[in-house]
């Protein structure tokens, strides 16, 4: 299994939703601060949730209240649900377990592609 798989994305109109999937190894997943970070064209890679092995989350001001992120411990995998998309949203979303830098490190995965027509 590659240590983290990402799904779920697609191309949605604006005000449109998504549901993103991580399936992640138990090595990573396990008692471990999980997030959803993502990569527009030209920029950097940016942290949006996170989500602790205690299921506290935390959020980017700029996908607050449109983004809810969950675990599921029995299948090492973590969600990203996305609600009132924007143009902006659109992005290579990418999961990683996080650390207390914020940086995600374990080896990426391919990520998945969310685009927001306008």
């Amino acid at each position: 299994q590659a240590p983290l798989v990402e799904s779920g994305g697609g191309l949605v109109q604006t005000g449109g939703s998504l549901r993103l999937s991580c399936a992640a190894s138990r090595t990573i997943f396990m008692f471990n601060t999980m997030g959803w970070y993502r990569q527009a064209p030209g920029k950097q890679r940016e942290l949006v949730a996170r989500i602790t092995s205690a299921g506290s989350t935390n959020y980017d001001d700029s996908v607050k209240g449109r983004f809810t992120i969950s675990r599921d411990d029995a299948k090492n995998t973590v969600y990203l649900q996305m609600m009132s998309l924007k143009p902006e949203d659109t992005a290579v979303y990418y999961c990683n377990r996080v650390n207390s830098a914020g940086y995600g490190d374990a080896p990426w995965g391919q990520g998945t592609q969310v685009t927001v027509s306008s």
